[in-house]
C-alpha cells in the first residue's frame, strides 16, 4: 500500500473501535483531525487530513495520541436520525415530522409540517431519502438556471451527491457538483451555496473579483457561510 489514496482505518479508543479515514491532500501544511457524524461505515467517526510527506503509519500514531479530545468531540455529536415515521428532519429549513401513509397513492409529499411517505412501511426510508434527492436535484437546477443568466455564464452537468465535506464545487469544464442535503437548509443558505459554484464559472478562486460576483448573486453571504459553520455539519445525521 502507498499510502496516498484516501483509506479507513480502525483504532481502539477506551475499547471502542474508531473508523478513521484517511485523506491525503497534497495542499496541507500539517495534519488536521476532524470528527465525522457519518462515517464510512454508517456511524460516528474522524478524518485525519493527510499531508504530502507524512506516512499513513504517522498519521494513525499520532491520531491514537488524541483519544482524550476524539472521545470528547465524539460525545458531543448529535444522534443519528434515522427516517422513519415520527422523525423530525428539516426540509428548506423547516423542521417537519415524517409520517407513514400507506394507503395514500400521492407518493412523497409535504404539508403543514408534516411530510408524508405512502407505500409500504418498509420502503418509507428509500422512498423519502429518493424524494429528497429529487426535489434537491429540481431545486438546485432551477437556481442555476437563474443565476447563470444572471451572470452570463453557461454551466456544463450538474450533478447532486453526498460529499462529506463539501457543499457544492465547480469542476474546470463548467460542471457542478451539489450535495443533496442543501434541501435540508434554509432559503438563504441554499442560495448562497448556488451562487458561489455559479461565480467559479467565471473566477475559479476566492479572490476579490470572485467574491463581488457571489454578492451580486446573492443576498446573504456572511449569514449563509455563518450558518453552515454553525449547523453544516449535523446535516449529515440525517437518513
Amino acid at each position: 500500500m502507498s499510502g496516498r489514496r484516501d483509506s479507513t482505518h480502525h483504532l481502539e479508543i477506551d475499547g471502542v473501535s474508531v473508523p478513521v479515514r484517511i485523506r491525503a491532500n497534497a495542499r496541507a501544511r500539517r495534519m488536521i483531525l476532524r470528527t465525522d457524524s457519518q462515517g464510512p461505515e454508517g456511524g460516528a467517526g474522524v478524518v485525519v487530513t493527510l499531508p504530502r510527506g507524512v506516512s499513513v503509519r504517522e498519521a494513525l500514531r499520532w491520531t491514537a495520541t488524541q483519544g482524550t479530545w476524539i472521545r470528547r468531540q465524539l460525545a458531543k455529536l448529535p444522534d443519528r436520525v434515522e427516517f422513519e415515521p415520527g422523525a423530525v428532519v428539516p426540509f428548506l429549513g423547516v423542521d417537519h415530522a415524517i409520517a407513514a401513509a400507506p394507503d395514500a397513492r400521492r407518493g412523497v409529499w409535504a404539508e403543514a409540517g408534516t411530510i408524508f411517505v405512502s407505500g409500504r412501511p418498509e420502503h418509507l426510508a428509500r422512498r423519502l431519502a429518493d424524494w429528497l434527492k429529487r426535489e434537491a436535484r429540481a431545486r438546485i437546477t432551477e437556481c442555476v438556471h437563474v443565476k447563470t443568466a444572471q451572470l452570463g455564464a453557461e454551466a456544463g452537468r450538474i450533478s447532486i451527491r453526498d460529499p462529506k465535506s463539501r457543499w457544492g464545487s465547480c469542476a474546470p469544464g463548467g460542471n457542478l457538483n451539489f450535495s443533496w442535503r442543501l434541501v435540508l437548509t434554509p432559503d438563504f443558505v441554499f442560495d448562497y451555496v448556488v451562487a458561489h459554484e455559479v461565480a467559479h464559472l467565471k473566477e475559479l478562486n476566492h479572490g476579490p473579483r470572485f467574491w463581488e460576483l457571489v454578492e451580486g448573486l446573492t443576498a446573504e453571504t456572511e449569514r449563509a457561510r455563518a450558518w453552515l459553520n454553525a449547523f453544516g455539519a449535523g446535516l449529515h445525521r440525517y437518513g
